[in-house]
């Protein structure tokens, strides 16, 4: 009669309902699939959950049907019992049992199996194995009766077999036992200290206490799991069986008998498996999971020695480019390249990890002190900055740090995580190639900027936004002849938000995208209006972010589809870009800009004479204007460096085919002056501040100017 808990356990055993196959990464799939064993995976229920395709072809059903089925498809109800007994002690299993095959017999397999377990001690799943050993165990019944006969039915099986007389210290083997390890047989001794001595150092102690648990009756069997050095050097895994047949009158053991299985493919699926779900294929660095389980055991440490740790987090800058331009194969190399550097920038017991794409996570333990980290930074950041070869190829980028520090700026993994990314995003603000610490203040600054991103998403999808428009104004006439469409935002409760503060939150949460097609297409229904009523050569300019480039190829094409849509000509919008975007916009942001400028649209770079204001950019590019920023035109004075730097971008623009907008002009002597030096246009609050749409049309109706014809 069985209990009600063995009841529970064998129903459960019986289906598999709610089991889903487990998803394994491919390689992996193709070695359990190609394993001349039956193996079998299981969840944390016991519930049969992948299986090999030995032991499909065994029952006779494709995997699928075998997971809906269950074990019970193949075992019968006391094997079915004996599992459900096992599972709950989430111990390594060795039972006999008998599975049904594919004719419907039944035959004796061993089954061995062992708990998957995750770095926090939870149970994930079971992986196991049939052996086959109907043989075996038919022969042991008659072990008692002939020795012969037993020795020759295990053989048969595949197994070695080895017979050790305890009290004589003679131990022999049979043929196939030496063949399993390339041994001649007058090559081993007839001693058990023979293959002892080519048992592995580390797997010695486990296989002298399972031996001395048998010989003292603790065990009913002597089972161990264990590798063998071979002729030719290599290491192969064996499952030893055995069974103590003869003692004397005080129990002692007189003759033991027992095989060797060769295991090596099944532990050799267990090693892939274990490798892929803890390590990085490409970089061989520990991946996010191990990570984790290394930095719970340091965080241990830390608290127990009162010492502190430090959590690294490495963003390679401009990597996106090498991948663009060089492909992925080069930025694979990189990325390996990089990884070794940081590791030899590290102490030996430091963690290196890879998080994934460009991002590397360092673990420094133990620290006392800033001091302890920054060398160490400041070496990977160096490191990192020399030249790339990539085959034939150079590349260069550079290394954005953010850190955090146990236990200061938090005690848990996640806060630690959470700190050093607010620290990197920092770092990379601040312009890159350095590192950041975390501070409350950064802390202050994120949540400042996750709300203001929340609420200006509710902005973007209630309207809650407004397109405004700046007069451009032509200096020679005195005539608006353009404006720059501006976006803004004014806050329920915290009233207006600066553009500064909200456009570097639209562009690093993607809400750019969103805003940037609603102000083009604001722009475009307004200049339709403009030049069909006031002035037919009326331009809007639009300001356009790197990261609408970056997004998608073809972003470009919808643009121009909204101006053929409304009937307008390619000049009636100016694309305001600037040099962030043509350092790093690579291939993509160049062909899309030249299908720009095919298509009539004029390109403006902005705030010229701030950034690199290279002049390879004007020669590669195809600009029609040049915006001088405001920090020239505010320092405008006669005799003045400002005057003589407007008047050289001013020359070489119109030498090189360009027209030139002077930004922030606020007084009618800085007007004058800009007049003077020959530039086009003025753009400031000494013509007008941004407006309204409507406040704009009702000035360029009081300007009054051409009409259309």
């Amino acid at each position: 009669m069985q209990s009600p808990r063995e009841l529970s356990n064998l129903t459960a055993l019986g289906t598999a309902t709610d089991a889903a196959s487990v998803k394994l990464p491919a390689l992996a799939r193709q070695w359990l699939d190609h394993l001349p064993e039956m193996v079998w995976l299981a969840n944390a229920r016991g519930q049969l959950s992948a299986c090999s395709g030995p032991l499909q072809v065994y029952v006779g059903l494709p995997e699928s049907e075998l997971i809906a089925q269950g074990w019970r498809r193949f075992m019968a109800a006391e094997e079915l019992a004996l599992l459900g007994q096992a599972w709950p002690a989430r111990q390594p299993m060795s039972i006999d049992l008998r599975l049904r095959n594919a004719q419907g017999e039944l035959r004796w397999h061993l089954c061995l199996a062992r708990p998957l377990m995750d770095h926090d001690g939870s149970l994930q799943g079971w992986m196991g194995s049939f052996v086959d050993i109907d043989a075996r165990k038919r022969s042991e019944t008659l072990l008692r009766e002939a020795d012969a006969v037993w020795k020759l039915a295990l053989e048969s099986t595949g197994d070695g077999v080895w017979d050790w007389r305890v009290n004589e210290n003679v131990e022999t083997f049979s043929p196939r036992y030496l063949q399993m390890y390339g041994y001649d047989p007058d090559e081993i001794a007839e001693r058990p200290d023979a293959f002892d001595a080519l048992t592995h150092p580390d797997d010695v102690s486990g296989m002298v206490r399972d031996r001395l648990d048998h010989f003292e009756g603790r065990t009913p069997a002597y089972v161990n799991e264990h590798r063998v050095r071979c002729k030719d050097g290599s290491w192969k895994w064996v499952l030893s069986r055995g069974m103590v047949i003869a003692r004397d009158e005080s129990g002692r053991p007189l003759r033991m008998v027992g095989t060797h299985t060769d295991i090596t493919a099944r532990k050799e699926a267990e090693v892939l498996i274990w490798q892929q779900a803890n390590f990085d294929p490409l970089t061989g660095l520990p991946n996010r999971r191990m990570l984790r389980e290394r930095l719970e055991r340091e965080i241990r440490r830390a608290r127990e020695h009162g010492h502190q740790l430090a959590v690294l987090f490495i963003d390679l800058d401009h990597f996106k480019e090498v991948n663009d331009t060089l492909g992925h194969g080069k930025g694979d190399l990189l990325l390996q390249q990089a990884a070794q550097r940081i590791r030899e920038s590290v102490r030996p017991a430091d963690v290196v990890a890879r998080m994934g794409g460009d991002e590397f996570t360092v673990l420094l333990s133990p620290v006392t002190q800033h001091a302890d980290v920054d060398p160490i930074v400041e070496l990977i950041i160096e490191r990192i900055a020399s030249p790339f070869r990539l085959e034939d190829e150079r590349a260069f980028v550079s290394a954005s740090v953010g850190i955090s520090l146990f236990p200061d700026d938090g005690e848990h993994i996640e806060a630690l995580f959470k700190h050093a990314d607010q620290a990197l995003y920092v770092a990379k603000d601040a312009g890159r190639n350095r590192y950041s610490y975390f501070t409350p203040a950064l802390q202050r600054a994120a949540l400042n900027r996750m709300r203001l991103s929340n609420d200006l998403r509710d902005a973007l999808a209630a309207e809650g936004l407004q397109v405004v428009y700046q007069p451009i104004v032509d200096l020679r006439r005195g005539h608006i002849c353009k404006a720059e469409a501006l976006v803004r935002w004014h806050h329920a409760e915290r009233g207006p938000v600066p553009p500064a503060e909200f456009i570097p939150i639209a562009e690093s949460s993607g809400l750019i995208l969103e805003i940037g097609e609603w102000v083009f297409r604001q722009a475009v229904q307004d200049v339709l209006r403009w030049r069909t009523e006031l002035d037919e050569h009326f331009q809007i300019s639009v300001n356009k972010s790197p990261v609408q480039f970056h997004s998608e190829a073809g972003m470009h094409t919808r643009w121009l589809r909204q101006i053929v849509e409304a009937g307008l000509p390619g000049d009636a919008v100016s694309l305001e870009i600037t040099e962030g975007l043509l350092l790093e916009g690579g291939d993509n942001a160049s062909q899309q800009l030249m299908a720009l400028r095919r298509a009539g649209l004029s390109v403006a770079l902005d705030d010229f004479g701030t950034g690199y204001s290279s002049l390879s950019y004007l020669q590669r590019y195809e600009i029609d204007c040049l915006k001088i920023d405001r920090v020239f035109v505010h320092e405008l004075e006669p005799g003045s460096k400002a005057l003589a730097l407007c008047r050289a971008i001013i020359t070489m623009a119109h030498e090189l085919g360009m027209t030139v907008i002077a930004e922030g002009v606020e007084t009618a002597r800085q007007r004058d002056l800009l007049a003077s030096i020959g530039c086009d246009l003025g753009q400031g609050f000494f013509f007008a501040r941004p407006m309204p749409a409507a406040a704009l049309e009702e000035l360029l109706r009081q300007q009054g100017g051409p009409r259309p014809a």
